[in-house]
């Protein structure tokens, strides 16, 4: 199976840490977030990887098998990026990761035996992590609903803990008729309506066009990357044996 990983962003939130790189080659226990993305998609099984880049997209060079540039990262969002990505999309199951986060090979693999059209991990064990990360973790979490497997609901502010069920990770899986979909609804937008989608925002629109999106529930075993404050908190974590999130697995 192949694999996309969106890496095209700088990361501003990480100051100083993305002044001359992209955000995934930001370093998290001792290597660059994107080198444990790679490790853990080589152990699931994935045999070949292929990065959309845009910011410092050079830096990237020698990682994956391929460069798929987003001339418009400065201006458009996380939909525009995974556009350029749309013949390996259109041509067998492929996996897309956003380039923030790490995790573990069970997960991916968990991922990958999905045979839905299009599928979502999600992070039951959330509120561990969002508690650590924030004083006030529904100041940043988002609506999460599924039922049965199937996603109800996403991306919107929440005012209780009911209302998520779980942490959508930035992990998707697309098979050639789940892109498609993804292309039918895209092909009804305008130019400046894509580059505003986000990732959520496009699952959003697809629930509401009828679009069935498959959700696949794991515990823990992974972390996003936002600002330094991030990188400091899971290092401290991981020194003790038996975090929920360690990622290295």
């Amino acid at each position: 199976m192949k694999a996309v990983i969106l890496a095209a962003g700088r990361g501003s939130r990480l100051k100083d840490l993305t002044a001359a790189q992209p955000k995934p080659l930001a370093r998290l226990a001792g290597k660059p977030l994107l080198e444990w993305q790679l490790q853990a998609l080589e152990n699931a099984g994935v045999d070949e990887v292929h990065l959309v880049s845009g910011y410092c997209s050079e830096a990237l060079e020698g990682y994956g098998q391929s460069r798929l540039y987003n001339p418009h990262w400065a201006s458009s969002n996380m939909v525009r990026s995974l556009m350029r990505a749309d013949a390996l999309l259109s041509s067998e199951p492929t996996l897309v990761c956003y380039g923030d986060i790490v995790y573990r090979p069970d997960i991916v693999r968990d991922l990958m035996a999905s045979q839905a059209p299009l599928s979502i991990t999600y992070d039951l064990d959330w509120w561990d992590l969002w508690s650590a990360r924030f004083d006030d973790p529904l100041s940043d979490a988002e609506s999460f609903l599924q039922q049965a497997g199937q996603l109800l609901g996403i991306g919107e502010r929440v005012a209780s803990r009911e209302e998520i069920e779980g942490q959508y990770m930035g992990l998707l899986k697309f098979t050639p008729a789940g892109w498609s979909q993804v292309q039918a609804l895209l092909s009804g937008m305008s130019d400046p309506q894509i580059d505003k989608l986000d990732m959520t925002s496009l699952l959003r629109a697809l629930l509401q066009a009828g679009t069935a999106i498959a959700t696949v529930a794991i515990r823990g075993g992974w972390v996003e990357v936002d600002n330094q404050s991030d990188i400091a908190l899971y290092e401290q974590r991981i020194a003790q044996p038996g975090w929920s999130h360690d990622w290295r697995g």
